[in-house]
């Protein structure tokens, strides 16, 4: 805070957290030494996590006042608040007691009490927790080294604590309880089942106000409520969690999408090619992806022939490494870039499952670019190109770009050498540069065969979601062995170019729907019009009028039902389709159409032919064609 206070005083009143030599630190903490010190205010991310840290420790000595015997766990600062997970015992916590809650908690935050760190013995740190009979502190302090444990104070709540803390509770003006939630100790469903405490704060109240604002805006824009109303998907408890059914419309919709890439992927070279969607276990030993994720995927299937074992596939990766095995390349051939739309199997736990968001079948727009080392550059760039039409052909304009790297201080965690995981990062961070990305570099964020660039997004409610991946790869050339013939006449290994600019079918158009609220973009809708006769009179001309518009390539639909043209209209509205055709007598008589845009704009008598031009020109402008 000293150094804050040297630089400005307006500084010092906005700072809250720090880092020290990449170390969270407090705004008390004494600098012994010299080194690199960072600053965060409620603007930076750091800083808001602190912040929200902090809270739940407020938050967590109003629920050990309320609820006498409560076990605490863990508190965290998440993407948006915090939670805590306590044992509540044989009491229990509901929504009624909210309110309750936030008034002690705020309460507690106005004396302003700060928040002061404190070194504790191990044998204190278990004396302590096993006074207080809670045995997840103990557990969690046992794993801990003598000499590392840190206690955080404040107010008469002391809590096991490695830090990142706002100077004062006085600084938090909002608090708000969200829900609460079941979450096993550990993530682990064979241990204890806790309450999980979710909610967030903010220093002012207007913020508070603001982000409830758009709570309500993003249950109105969820994908679950949208989907279903727009019939674009299902799920069937007797085909199994985590497995969507694909209605009518929905599979039109993902058949546009696949066609649109396609297209373009076509302009830039790809090969379709398609994959089993099972594989021998051993296929997946050999890639390492069974090694990482076997316990997590679904179990072998074991055929009537005696230790022959199959998985459903996890990625189409191993699978696109033998279709370049099949034949021998020599480096005239390179690159080979194999697309597909290829769909794998996870095993995601029942508590994480979340709509088309997390599911445990999904279809990946999957492609793999085998090149030369000499062309990775180029290919890399191209693939960031196609990219970047894809999010802004569907108004994914905001965004910022992910390098994500290996941790140094876990190798366990990566598979292949050091040298060629540089070589990868070192490419990637080139191309970004090239590009003119607005990128950060991400620690430990990398896949475990190899670095990735990620585009981060933000839809429209300014929540960021993770849209499109691409990662360069060693690696597997050497598992599986592949080899191109170079013009030095000897055998080398092609460099791997993973990507998949939606990621996955199911998510993407799970986000898409939030993002536009159903609204889709005019190419991409599933009805683009409706017909609306005003009687049974004009019924013929309605239905040859459908007709023009089909033969227009216009989807369209109509509404011949016995019900006044306003409630059509109202019906249609909520359907979100963007153009509702009123036909009468006039507009028979004159061989016109009154259109009304959705959204209640009125756009007057005209003809088919002129709605035709006006939907191509909105199209054309949304939808740029693809140049390679």
């Amino acid at each position: 805070m000293d150094v804050a206070k040297g630089i400005s005083e307006g500084l010092a009143r906005n700072v809250i957290s720090a880092k020290f030599n990449d170390t969270t630190v407090e705004t008390g903490t004494p600098l012994e030494a010299d080194g690199s010190l960072i600053l965060f205010t409620w603007n930076n991310p750091e800083g808001k996590k602190a912040f929200w840290h902090s809270t739940s420790h407020v938050v967590a000595q109003v629920l050990e006042e309320m609820y006498p015997g409560a076990k605490l766990t863990i508190g965290p600062a998440i993407e948006n608040g915090f939670y805590y997970d306590v044992d509540f015992g044989e009491n229990s916590v509901s929504e009624k007691d909210f309110p309750a809650i936030e008034k002690r908690a705020i309460e507690i935050a106005r004396e302003k009490h700060a928040f002061t760190m404190k070194s504790v013995s191990k044998a204190d740190a278990l004396q302590l927790y096993k006074d207080r009979s809670n045995e997840y502190k103990v557990e969690l302090i046992e794993n801990l080294e003598d000499g590392d444990i840190t206690f955080c104070d404040h107010s008469t709540f002391t809590d096991l604590c490695r830090g990142g803390h706002i100077p004062n509770t006085g600084i938090i003006k909002a608090i708000k309880i969200l829900n609460v939630a079941g979450a096993y100790w550990r993530g682990d469903e064979k241990r204890p089942q806790l309450t999980r405490v979710y909610g967030i704060s903010f220093p002012k109240q207007k913020e508070l106000t603001e982000y409830l604002e758009m709570l309500e805006e993003a249950k109105k824009r969820d994908h679950r409520k949208l989907g279903k109303e727009l019939e674009l998907f299902t799920f069937s408890s007797k085909v199994g969690l985590g497995l969507p059914l694909w209605l009518p419309k929905g599979a039109a919709l993902r058949e546009r999408l696949e066609n649109f890439l396609k297209k373009a992927q076509k302009k830039a070279g790809y090969e379709m090619v398609v994959s089993p969607h099972i594989g021998q276990k051993e296929l997946y030993v050999t890639s390492g992806h069974y090694e990482k994720y076997g316990e997590d995927s679904f179990q072998p299937i074991h055929t009537p022939k005696k230790d022959e074992e199959f998985l459903l596939k996890p990625m189409n990766c191993p699978h696109h490494c033998e279709i370049y095995n099949a034949r021998p390349f020599s480096y005239k051939d390179l690159p080979k870039r194999y697309a597909e739309f290829g769909t794998v199997y996870r095993y995601e736990q029942h508590g994480e499952l979340h709509g088309l968001t997390r599911v445990r079948g999904f279809t990946q727009d999957d492609a793999h670019i085998f090149c030369t080392h000499d062309q990775l550059n180029e290919e890399f760039k191209n693939v960031i190109d196609l990219s970047l039409y894809v999010l802004g052909s569907l108004g994914f304009d905001n965004f910022t770009a992910q390098v994500s790297v290996r941790d140094p201080e876990n190798p366990d965690k990566y598979i292949g050498n050091i040298a060629n995981w540089e070589k990868a990062e070192k490419a990637i961070i080139d191309a970004a540069d090239e590009k003119g990305l607005d990128y950060k570099i991400e620690k430990g964020e990398a896949a475990f065969y190899g670095p990735k660039l990620d585009f981060m997004v933000k839809d429209a409610l300014g929540r960021q979601w993770q849209l499109g991946t691409i990662q360069v790869d060693y690696n597997l050339p050497e598992r599986f062995d592949l080899t191109y013939k170079g013009s030095d006449n000897e055998s080398h290994r092609p460099v791997m170019i993973h990507r998949a600019p939606f990621g996955s079918i199911e998510r993407f158009v799970a986000l898409l729907l939030e993002h536009t609220g159903g609204n889709f973009p005019l190419w991409l809708i599933p009805d683009q019009a409706i017909v609306l006769p005003v009687s049974e009179k004009v019924e013929n001309y309605a239905e040859k009028v459908l007709k023009s518009l089909e033969n227009h390539e216009i989807r369209a639909l109509i509404d011949s039902r016995n019900e006044t043209v306003g409630k059509k209209i109202r019906e249609a509205e909520m359907n979100k389709i963007p153009f509702m055709i009123v036909v009468g007598e006039n507009e028979q008589q004159n061989e016109t159409i009154a259109v009304r845009r959705h959204g209640g704009e009125d756009l007057g008598t005209i003809t088919v032919e002129a709605l035709s031009d006006l939907i191509r020109t909105e199209i054309n402008s949304t939808l740029k064609s693809f140049k390679n």
